[in-house]
């Protein structure tokens, strides 16, 4: 009796022996199953927290960077913040790099930052030309086209109005002012009596009878850089444009249809200012602007507590800022006891 339980001893003993490796083998080959399987319960103290963690990054080292690794090598990065001055009583915290905001009617100014720098105006240009088409008195009615002499070899930039296509000169000065097409720009000051040079000069002549000395008009567009003048002096422009009906129609427009006369396709064309849909604006003059050397720029005539202003916002660093800081400067002009006495 004896003998045969010591030979059942035996067997056992061999065969536990023999299921230690594979079961050390099974763990090793799957040890997320088998550490899933094992850790029935759901809470575990902070201790044995750690203790997991840290045989989770053993297991990893070697192939993989740990997260105090990842951590430690972001640890010197810095982000740098846009530098604004916050909004207070005395100041609406603008970010564009020059401003200026003034009563239309009495010339008073509210607000002003580097109002007196000579900055790149980009397509802003076209509230020039727009007063260089409409003063020439010329119909508004008459066709004229695109042709290659309208594309952009300056800067590249692209538009849906191809060579060839045929529009009234009130449609491309529409789509100028409203969408900033550069090829209707140039195809009003080629359409001009005496072509590009002539209308060159009768912009410059017309800044210099607003008092714009400063400023200087290479193009109709505002691709050349060298198209340049003052936040100051182009709130000068943005009053006498505003005087323009057509000018106020189709800059504050928020799209335009129309069919190509090319190849019969429908193109809707919208405004470069989203604010000219917003309700709650009371706007009568609009244009945007952008080159690399302008940086983002608006202006604007609009209506703030009763008050018409006109607001300048030079060279902002990204699209939007710009629209914030209309934003802002409405808001300001709105709550702030200093901004309201000095609109007057």
């Amino acid at each position: 009796m004896r003998k045969p339980l010591i030979f059942l001893c035996s067997v056992l003993a061999a065969f536990s022996f023999a299921a230690a490796p594979l079961a050390a083998a099974a763990t090793a080959k799957h040890p997320a199953t088998n550490a899933k399987q094992t850790s029935k319960p759901k809470v575990k103290s902070l201790a044995a927290a750690k203790k997991t963690v840290h045989k989770v990054h053993a297991k990893k080292n070697g192939k993989t960077v740990s997260s105090r690794a990842i951590a430690n090598a972001r640890r010197d990065v810095r982000v740098a913040r846009a530098s604004a001055r916050p909004s207070t009583l005395e100041h609406p915290g603008v970010q564009s790099a020059g401003a200026l905001v003034i009563n239309q009617l009495t010339g008073e100014v509210i607000y002003e930052k580097n109002a007196d720098s000579i900055t790149p105006i980009a397509s802003i240009t076209k509230l020039m030309t727009a007063m260089v088409v409409l003063d020439a008195k010329l119909p508004l009615n008459e066709l004229i086209s695109i042709s290659e002499e309208d594309v952009d070899k300056l800067k590249g930039t692209g538009s849906r109005l191809s060579p060839g296509l045929t529009l009234t000169r009130g449609e491309m000065l529409l789509l100028a002012l409203m969408s900033s097409e550069n090829r209707a720009a140039s195809a009003l000051s080629r359409h001009y009596p005496g072509g590009r040079e002539a209308f060159v000069q009768a912009m410059n002549n017309k800044a210099a009878s607003l008092g714009m000395h400063r400023s200087r008009f290479l193009d109709s567009s505002g691709l050349n850089p060298n198209n340049v003048s003052t936040a100051r002096e182009l709130a000068l422009m943005v009053k006498a444009a505003r005087d323009y009906p057509e000018i106020h129609q189709f800059s504050t427009s928020s799209e335009y249809s129309l069919t190509s006369s090319r190849n019969g396709r429908t193109l809707a064309f919208h405004n470069t200012n989203p604010l000219v849909k917003n309700d709650s604006w009371e706007i009568g003059l609009s244009k945007t602007g952008y080159i690399n050397e302008a940086g983002h720029c608006i202006v604007m005539q609009a209506k703030i507590n009763d008050t018409p202003v006109v607001m300048v916002l030079m060279d902002s660093t990204g699209k939007y800022t710009r629209i914030g800081d209309a934003q802002r400067v409405r808001r300001w002009l709105e709550t702030s006891p200093v901004a309201k006495l000095r609109a007057g």
